[in-house]
């Protein structure tokens, strides 16, 4: 059974984003998967990975709420702004604290290991810029960051993403495009 967990790290829970998030959820729900969300901007944690030595700083309860429903999700759907080429900070501070090392990696001999295995992944980026002109000029090397140095590296396999924008100008009739897409892609992931 598909277990979909959605990840909004828009630091405001009324934004497009959040939108996309609920369409995403509906299509999922609508192919029969079970479903959660999170909503990082709703959690109570310290961003700040704070300590030097694993277990130094201990996990928040909603944190630790998160985990439990990262290992139940077998696709996780991370949606988020791109901000300055890259995800807004609460998201990446979530990321720092969640994803340690003993929960989504492991090393033995030195090699990294993938802990999070047997879970794939939607990317779903909004952007004010076209994410052709994004990708000609700068290479998308935000993406390619959670793509590889976070996902990848974790165990996740395969990893999709869907970029859409530019968003600052569309008109509702495009928005609605867009939310359909989402709602199709959850409903067929």
């Amino acid at each position: 059974m598909k277990k979909v967990l959605i990840i909004l790290g828009h630091p405001r829970t009324n934004s497009f984003c959040s939108a996309l998030a609920n369409s995403y959820l509906s299509g999922a729900k609508f192919s029969s998967a079970k479903t959660k969300l999170i909503e990082v901007a709703n959690l109570k944690f310290d961003s700040n990975f704070r300590k030097e030595k694993k277990g130094q700083q201990k996990l928040e309860i909603d944190l630790i709420k998160a985990r439990k429903d990262i290992e139940w999700a077998n696709h996780i759907v991370f949606i988020y702004p791109l901000w300055w080429g890259f995800m807004p900070a609460l998201l990446k501070g979530f990321i720092d604290r969640a994803l340690t090392t003993g929960f989504a990696v492991k090393y033995i001999k030195g090699k990294p290991v993938g802990l999070l295995k047997n879970k794939s992944a939607r990317i779903i980026i909004t952007m004010d810029a076209s994410p052709f002109l994004s990708q000609l000029l700068f290479g998308n090397p935000g993406i390619k960051i959670i793509k590889n140095s976070i996902l990848k590296y974790s165990g996740f396999k395969p990893i999709k993403i869907t970029k859409i924008g530019p968003v600052f100008k569309a008109d509702k009739e495009k928005k609605k495009i867009w939310l359909n897409k989402v709602f199709k892609l959850g409903s067929t992931d």
